[in-house]
């Protein structure tokens, strides 16, 4: 059989190096001759079956370490076949990956080529699908440096040698249809580099499906057949994601939310966090769930923020299908669903996208560009246009495959600015000899620019932490495109400030107005994020100062400080009843606390407050427009009071806030009001349903025609130790 096939492509075959192995494997038809090659290592024999008729049509030869070939006599033209191999007393049947034709079309390529297939995921990764009438997946990898790529898994051993792929001309992509796998296999690609040294097996960068950690291995994962069963939902976010509308999110950490003690203390599964997590956030008043990143990855520790499987829920939960079922769970209980999305950086574990392909195919050759000193991580190089296509067609996959209503993206900053976090000579500048990254910024705007246009109603939120101009302007107005900008600046100075012991605030006051100068310079989450209570820094009751009753009333008036601000609202989960100590990733929530009056009392008072504030148009209609905010008292230092006016559209009643940031009660204190009536007191933060003192105004407050903080009317209050008031204005005409 040697004049079947060359002796260097037959050594080339067994050793696992050729670069083009469907040009010698299958079958071909040379000088008229049906010829079929295969190579199988454990086989001791193989025989082509002919599959219209069923009969054996030849048995191969064997040439050479577990190649074998034949040709197949009085046949001139292909024919499909299968293979039947013996090994000792064993036979089974088995298709040929060789003698199916490619997958991929010629506009697939020459989109992946230009960086321009806005659906990616559905050309590369892992597909079950029929081809040529059989059923099987479809793999497909860019690796462009590579001299060989194999799919590997238990179906073949994990051996390389076995399952070689066709490289695609140009595009750097290799592919290959393996017969017979389905739904729930696992698998990696093994690499030959360019300088033919064997790569670590690496995982899949478009892989649905992951193995649980610490195993490494992509598993295949179905993304068609899903009904979904929210259309009611879908209609109706995109009227709940205008700049106007009340947006107050519920951040959680789906690891550590909380833990079943029972079964050794696991995670809660992505469907009971649907029965579970869905129903409170609901009760609660939350209007969005964000979750910390469930694109799978490695450790534990990095909370999600070091992804390796961008495309694949993690498995820590579920399969895909169940957090799809919990995207419908939050839908139907008319919660919107926000995912943390990390395309800043990524690990540099051996599985992942480093050096994938021999070479720095995702990440930057200089570490001076490629890599984050902060967090040991690689940075993607925004410049090359696949890599950009990858990322980008990533965000529309969250948002077209599983309905997502939102990205918050991770780390914008670092993104921007190529000196981020690094000291001189250790960055390298742009073109213009400037620190901004400007092809980063190029990838911001396209991915905005292509959620916003091609999926109707969604929203993206940046955490950015400079003063970078236009994060959430429009594209088209020189800005990055984003819905919304996390306010850092007003959280580091309001946590700042409510931190001093009382006595103080009086020379700290400016910490709590700084943030109304530039507080409509974009569309604006105030966050109280995971950032806050971890790394020593305590937890949001462990920061107030004062002890017991007093440290839960400062919580109390600053919560209520946070939602009557302009501004949509975050709050991490545990923060919302007062967890006692700082957020472990490694434990569930300490819920027994809510059974007690004071955390009770502040998980009571964050629902009032989500219910007012969905409730009362003037406290959000207007949170990114100057028009909805004007200062009554910004000046009363000695005192620790500010006192606010929040104005929603036409004919919407005004509302009176008032935070009193001292433990002495003031009586009688005179605060100007811009119209006389009725002003009615919808919340004091120092209800008894909120563990607080109970001390008030019996509900009401009727102005009175004396001039007062610069006003010709006022109303005489009552404001309780350490607390926050709102007041509506009656328009009913009672007074």
């Amino acid at each position: 059989m040697t004049d079947l096939i060359s002796k260097e492509d037959a050594g080339r075959i067994a050793s696992g190096v050729h670069s083009d192995p469907f040009s010698v494997l299958g079958l071909h038809v040379v000088d008229g001759k049906v010829t079929i090659k295969a190579f199988h290592p454990e086989a001791d024999a193989i025989d082509v079956i002919d599959v219209k008729s069923g009969r054996k049509v030849v048995s191969l030869d064997p040439v050479e370490q577990g190649l074998f070939a034949g040709v197949v006599a009085r046949r001139k033209t292909p024919f499909a076949y299968r293979l039947r191999i013996t090994k000792g007393p064993h036979v089974w049947d088995a298709e040929d990956p060789y003698r199916f034709g490619p997958v991929l079309g010629e506009l697939d390529e020459h989109l992946i080529a230009e960086g321009a297939h806005q659906d990616l995921w559905k050309v590369l990764g892992a597909h079950v699908m029929d081809h040529d009438g059989v059923a099987g997946t479809h793999f497909a990898v860019w690796a462009p440096n590579a001299q060989r790529v194999s799919v590997v898994g238990d179906f073949n051993g994990w051996d390389g040698r076995r399952n070689p792929m066709r490289r695609r001309g140009q595009t750097g992509v290799w592919e290959i249809f393996m017969p017979a796998l389905g739904e729930g296999e696992a698998y990696k690609y093994e690499l030959i580099g360019p300088d033919g040294n064997l790569l670590p097996q690496k995982a899949d960068p478009f892989g649905f499906g992951a193995e649980h950690p610490p195993k490494t291995a992509s598993v295949v994962r179905k993304l068609d057949g899903h009904t979904w069963d929210d259309q009611t939902w879908m209609s109706k976010r995109e009227a709940l994601h205008r700049i106007d509308q009340p947006i107050s999110i519920y951040e959680v950490h789906l690891g550590s939310w909380r833990r079943v003690p029972e079964e050794n203390d696991r995670p809660l599964s992505y469907k009971e966090h649907a029965e579970q997590l869905v129903s409170y956030a609901k009760d609660m008043g939350f209007t969005h769930l964000e979750l910390m990143p469930i694109s799978e990855f490695p450790f534990d520790g990095s909370w999600g923020y070091q992804p390796v499987g961008l495309y694949a829920p993690t498995i820590r939960h579920g399969t895909l299908e169940e957090f799809r079922a919990f995207v419908e769970a939050c839908h139907a209980a008319d919660l919107g669903l926000i995912l943390d999305w990390v395309p800043g950086h990524f690990p540099e574990d051996a599985h992942g996208l480093g050096k994938f392909d021999g070479t720095p195919l995702y990440e930057h050759a200089d570490r001076k560009e490629g890599f984050h000193p902060d967090w040991n991580t690689l940075v993607y190089n925004y410049g090359r246009a696949e890599v950009s296509n990858y990322l980008v067609a990533n965000a529309l996959y969250w948002l077209r495959e599983h309905h997502v209503d939102g990205l918050r993206v991770d780390a914008v900053a670092s993104m921007l600015y190529r000196d981020y976090s690094r000291k001189d000579g250790e960055w390298v500048p742009n073109k213009d000899g400037g620190r901004e990254n400007l092809e980063a910024i190029e990838f911001l705007r396209r991915t905005n620019t292509m959620a916003y246009g091609e999926v109707p109603g969604i929203v993206t939120i940046a955490e950015e932490s400079t003063a970078f101009p236009g994060v959430s302007a429009p594209v088209d107005h020189s800005g990055l495109g984003f819905g919304f900008k996390w306010n850092m600046g007003w959280m580091n100075d309001t946590l700042s400030y409510i931190e001093q012991d009382p006595i103080h605030r009086k020379y700290h006051h400016h910490k709590m107005t700084f943030g109304l100068h530039y507080a409509f310079s974009e569309n604006f989450v105030l966050p109280i994020s995971h950032d806050e209570v971890v790394h020593g820094k305590g937890s949001m009751i462990d920061k107030m100062p004062g002890q017991g009753d007093e440290k839960f009333a400062n919580l109390r008036a600053y919560y209520g400080f946070m939602w009557g601000h302009p501004g949509k609202k975050l709050l991490f989960m545990g923060c919302e009843f007062a967890q006692g100590v700082e957020w472990n990733h490694n434990a569930s929530l300490d819920w027994h606390l809510t059974d007690t009056p004071l955390h009770g009392g502040v998980q009571n008072l964050v629902r009032d407050l989500n219910v007012l504030f969905r409730d009362t148009p003037a406290l959000h209609q207007l949170d990114c427009k100057p028009e909805g905010f004007e200062w009554v008292e910004e000046g009363a230092t000695e005192e620790s009071i500010l006192a606010w006016i929040r104005k929603g559209k036409h004919g919407t009643p005004p509302v009176l806030v008032v935070s009193n940031f001292t433990p002495v009660e003031r009586s009688g204190r005179r605060i100007g009001v811009p119209a006389p009536g009725r002003w009615i007191e919808k919340l004091n933060t120092d209800g008894a349903r909120y563990g607080g003192g109970n001390r008030g105004n019996m509900g009401h407050a009727d102005s009175e025609q004396i001039a007062a903080s610069g006003r010709q009317h006022s109303v005489s209050l009552t404001l309780p130790p350490l607390s926050t008031l709102f007041f509506q204005l009656d328009n009913s005409g009672t007074s």
